[in-house]
């Protein structure tokens, strides 16, 4: 494939304006890290929209290099207009483009540009009624016609790619796997954690059924029965369908009083939580990367996982495993985490396997979907 210089490209930046959870974080740190390719850096534009939220003083600093288009429009109004009519074009919003880069399922329409998705998971297909909000409703109903039409699919995680082949019948050719890159502020975060010992358990993720929470409340009660010196849990994440019962459980006995609800956290937030953690839970049912496993092996914070989805490709070996459905078996992976010994060598390998996951890597292999996404734009001309 012959590279195509000063390619450009539009990301949607929406995911990043109000709560920059995991999606939020792949959009910014994508673009940021586009525009500071080394070699073939394409002209990134970061598209916000909506009518209250605007890109922070720092998230407009950090993204020195990527043009910003902030369109203050109803973000209800664009989408509908968006996901059900195919209309108005990026082009008319955001300027002429090479590639309209969507960082979901769904196409962002576009009159001349080649058209890229990302998916991380198609979990909204098997529980449409999970969905956090209209927008991943809107997943459900319109991606089976959406990702087929997209110039080429980008996929967070081994998992993923797999996933989105099975259900749409694509070959590879018309998926490339961009995993994510690890945190860069993890050196500070594990410098604070030389200074001093952590304190508490973590889970970190939206407080939706696919998280699993019940099951680590579970196995926290279990670890406390047997080891009532058992360190408190700490659960930071915004508010999902059917999260108010796990918020409601923590503020009763036996876990009142052990257990701290915090909400969404800010990044600052974030990275004090890690600096302070003693292990981070993940038990997902699915998870189509895993973000807070990828930055907890990068501060040399112990991590125990369930066995679904991309979890085990991020942790592999490097963490500790523990089946779904088993509190006993996570209430003893817990357990082992706060053995010294244990905790020692898994912030060994932690920041051993994070290293492997780079944005530099991310954005290389990014910049070659869009090639091939320009490539088969091209050839249907």
């Amino acid at each position: 494939m012959v590279p195509l210089p000063r390619v450009r490209v539009v990301v949607d930046y929406r995911p990043a304006l109000a709560q920059r959870t995991g999606l939020g974080e792949y959009v910014h740190e994508l673009a940021r890290a586009l525009a500071r390719l080394p070699q073939g850096r394409p002209e990134v534009t970061a598209f916000a929209a909506s009518w209250r939220d605007r890109p922070t003083a720092e998230a407009v600093t950090d993204l020195s290099g990527v043009r910003i288009v902030d369109r203050r429009v109803p973000v209800g109004l664009l989408r509908r207009a968006w996901h059900h009519r195919g209309w108005p074009p990026l082009e008319w919003l955001a300027g002429r483009c090479d590639v309209a880069h969507s960082p979901t399922p769904l196409l962002l329409p576009a009159r001349h540009a080649a058209r890229v998705v990302t998916v991380f998971d198609l979990h909204f297909l098997h529980a449409p009624g999970e969905a956090r909000d209209v927008a991943q409703r809107d997943f459900a109903a319109r991606v089976r016609a959406h990702v087929p039409r997209a110039d080429h699919v980008i996929a967070g995680s081994a998992y993923a790619a797999r996933l989105v082949q099975d259900a749409f019948a694509l070959g590879p050719d018309r998926v490339t796997t961009t995993p994510l890159g690890a945190p860069r502020w993890a050196d500070e975060v594990r410098r604070r954690r030389d200074e001093a010992p952590g304190r508490t358990l973590l889970f970190i993720g939206t407080l939706e059924p696919r998280k699993n929470v019940g099951l680590l409340l579970d196995a926290y009660e279990r670890l406390r029965a047997r080891r009532p010196d058992t360190p408190p849990l700490t659960i930071a994440g915004g508010l999902g369908p059917g999260g108010q019962a796990w918020v409601d459980r923590c503020a009763r006995p036996p876990l009142a009083g052990h257990v701290r609800v915090l909400g969404y956290v800010t990044d600052a937030e974030r990275q004090r939580l890690f600096a302070d953690a003693l292990a981070l839970a993940l038990p997902s049912v699915d998870e189509g990367f895993g973000l807070p496993a990828l930055e907890a092996l990068a501060c040399g914070v112990p991590v125990v996982v369930s066995p679904a989805g991309a979890l085990p490709e991020v942790v592999d070996g490097a963490g500790l495993v523990a089946p779904l459905d088993a509190p006993d078996a996570w209430a003893d992976a817990l357990e082992r985490c706060l053995d010294a010994g244990v905790a020692r060598d898994l912030a060994t390998r932690g920041p051993r396997r994070a290293a492997q996951f780079t944005w530099e890597a991310t954005d290389n292999a990014t910049r070659g979907a869009y090639e091939a996404a320009i490539a088969a734009r091209a050839e249907r001309r």
